[in-house]
């Protein structure tokens, strides 16, 4: 280094100041990381951020939260730099530089990590992100199709930075001025209590933690608050609290939230059913049949109402718009989240969303937890899982063998010859493995989940199989487009079969692609296609609010069974007329709970924000709280979380010998026993 650079000069006054030079080095350097890219981020997303009244707060509340993490992390190097003499060995020499590089590295590494993360999920990392880590094959397959100069260019600039950080830390720590040891051992106890109170950043009975920049119903200006190896890391703290609603949104008793959400779901009061399992009720089918329908739910991954023509959308898909004319098209329907796990447990188990993951991958829910699959096969039905993917990713074959379904079948079951993606089997494909299989079944009833996976980063699919909507081949619309062509392909086989004339099929997407937006949960983006055909199916759309909770009571209802099942989804085709559009969206550790345009927004420890949705122009306009309401969105938040906890989402116990006695005393409105 020369001595006249700026950077020397900053070097050699930091090393005045003794072993506090080297901290302070370090908090600058890792503010400096912070800073520099959440300005670049404000301009990235300039005309979203300068839409937002007081976006200038992101700067301050950040440099709030950019000392909060830097402070713990220099607890370590502060013991010792202050409780050992300069250079008392080349380990912890070493020790110091390796710490200081690798943890700055880290901190720029995450912040350019942010951008692409960011422009899939509209959020600083979270818990997505290292959990993806658990799927390198999928995760490496996708980064290296789709993002090739991004992973270059952040090498070469990782192995600067790492160089840069290293050689500065090294001259810093050979070169400042060494303290006694009186003078160590009286200001450390200082600094240690100044890094505490930076860590904590707040003097009351609370510290501050990731609701603390939520200053904006604007969320990507609250994100940009936020540095990224904060809001990965409190992510990671998170995990041991499971998403528990009662501690992150407030407290109800658990007898007012089951009964608050008791009255929401419009229920027949002589329906309920005694149980350790609440919401246990009868629903009758109005059909009588010689034998049961069939179920098949088509899960479409990514596929929002966006890109749907016969929801108003992109021309993308004229498969499913000409087979919405065979069915019932749901015109309002809404997602309860953005992953695909979420899609799952509210269209398989009917079960509301909770913060933090999803009950597919909780450790409770591996085992006797409540599905259609359960319940189906209680009455003689073959239950299946097909997936083109791996089924491992996200630990759904655990959650589905452990949970009612007799057979997963996925890209290992189908062999090394079937053309694949990253993600697995190409979906034109895994419709003609499902039709095969579902023919092998003869005249026995079966209810199959099948789960597309071509819609997915990095868009791969075959050549030749559509008219491109744009170019590059390898976009979002052009695989939503692939999607419906597979939709087209897999009923050309299914129309053909013995098995259509009883099956009842639900084509519905498990959440929207690129959830994104600046309210705090944007509703819109939760807007999903769902169609349902089949014997008995009207044909037209369903226009009230629903929710993909309320799919699994719906097909119930057209089976020809009569079942008993705790799920608080209703069926569309009895909702009473006065019961107003509902639905359920969790977003990061937002959760919402929407009434026709009515919504309350939950915000982990901090206070509840009431909102009228606005349609046109997708807008939350702030309204008075209505503590009414209120309640009712708080239980709804804690009644997941209750369920979950208490192991109380349940097929009920002893079903087939119970049924007889339930239908006939539900029937006759007598108590049961």
């Amino acid at each position: 280094m020369t001595k006249s650079s700026f950077f020397d000069k900053f070097l050699n006054k930091l090393s005045l100041c003794g072993p506090l030079g080297a901290v302070f080095f370090f908090y600058l350097i890792g503010l400096f990381i912070f800073t520099f890219f959440r300005f670049v981020l404000m301009v990235y997303y300039w005309d979203r951020v300068s839409a937002t009244t007081g976006f200038l707060w992101i700067f301050p509340l950040g440099l709030r939260m950019d000392t909060l993490i830097l402070s713990y992390m220099l607890l370590f190097p502060a013991a010792i730099l202050f409780l050992f003499p300069k250079n008392i060995s080349s380990v912890s020499d070493v020790l110091l530089k390796g710490f200081f590089t690798l943890l700055l590295c880290f901190f720029l590494f995450m912040e350019m990590s942010t951008f692409s993360f960011m422009e899939q999920f509209d959020l600083r990392p979270d818990r997505i992100f290292f959990e993806y880590l658990k799927y390198p094959h999928e995760v490496m397959a996708t980064v290296w199709k789709a993002y090739k100069i991004e992973v270059f260019f952040l090498l070469v600039i990782m192995g600067l930075a790492g160089k840069f950080i290293y050689h500065s830390s090294d001259w810093i720590l050979k070169n400042y001025r060494p303290w006694g040891w009186k003078r160590r051992l009286l200001v450390l106890p200082f600094l240690v209590a100044i890094l505490i109170f930076g860590g904590r950043s707040s003097i009351g009975h609370r510290p501050a933690n990731i609701s603390t920049v939520s200053f904006s119903n604007n969320h990507l200006v609250n994100e940009l608050a936020l540095n990224s190896s904060y809001s990965v890391l409190y992510a990671i703290y998170r995990i041991k609290h499971e998403g528990d609603s009662f501690r992150l949104y407030g407290k109800l008793s658990s007898e007012e939230v089951k009964e608050r959400v008791k009255k929401q779901c419009f229920f027949p009061e002589e329906s309920f059913v005694p149980s350790e399992t609440p919401m246990q009720h009868v629903q009758k089918s109005p059909f009588e049949r010689k034998r049961p329908l069939n179920v098949v739910i088509f899960l479409q991954e990514s596929l929002g109402a966006e890109f749907v023509g016969a929801l108003g959308g992109l021309p993308l898909t004229p498969n499913f718009d000409r087979l919405s004319k065979k069915g019932l098209l749901l015109t309002n329907l809404y997602a309860t989240g953005t992953r695909t796990v979420r899609g799952i447990e509210a269209t398989v188990s009917g079960f509301l969303p909770t913060p933090g993951r999803s009950v597919v991958k909780l450790g409770f829910a591996k085992k006797d937890f409540f599905t259609a699959g359960a319940l189906l096969k209680e009455h003689g039905y073959t239950t299946e899982f097909i997936y083109g993917g791996m089924s491992n990713f996200d630990e759904m074959r655990s959650f589905f063998m452990g949970n009612g379904f007799d057979h997963v079948y996925d890209e290992l079951t189908f062999g090394e010859n079937i053309p694949k993606g990253a993600w697995g089997v190409h979906d034109e494909y895994l419709a003609q493995e499902a039709h095969k299989i579902f023919l092998a079944h003869g005249d026995e009833p079966f209810f199959a989940v099948m789960l597309s996976t071509s819609n997915h980063s990095p868009y791969d699919f075959p050549e030749g199989r559509i008219e491109l909507y744009e170019e590059p081949k390898t976009t979002v619309k052009n695989s939503m487009k692939y999607a419906d062509y597979a939709i087209g392909e897999f009923f050309k086989l299914a129309e053909t079969a013995e098995y259509y004339k009883n099956t009842l099929f639900l084509i519905i997407a498990d959440h929207n692609t690129k959830v994104r937006g600046d309210n705090l949960v944007p509703i819109h983006k939760f807007r999903i296609p769902g169609l349902i055909i089949g014997p008995d199916v009207p044909h037209g759309t369903f226009d009230k609010l629903i929710s993909n909770v309320d799919m699994m009571p719906s097909l119930l209802h057209f089976t020809g069974l009569n079942t008993v099942h705790p799920m608080v989804g209703r069926n569309i085709m009895t909702i009473p007329e006065q019961a107003p559009g509902r639905a359920f969206m969790q977003y990061s550790s937002h959760n919402a709970y929407r009434v026709e345009n009515d919504v309350i927004i939950m915000l982990p420890h901090k206070e509840p924000k009431q909102f009228t949705y606005q349609e046109d122009g997708h807008k939350l306009t702030p309204t008075e709280l209505n503590p009414e309401f209120y309640k009712d969105a708080l239980a709804h938040s804690l009644f997941p979380w209750l369920l979950y906890s208490q192991k109380q989402y349940q097929v009920l116990e002893n079903y087939k010998k119970r049924l007889p006695e339930i239908l006939a005393n539900e029937a006759s409105q007598k108590p049961l026993d």
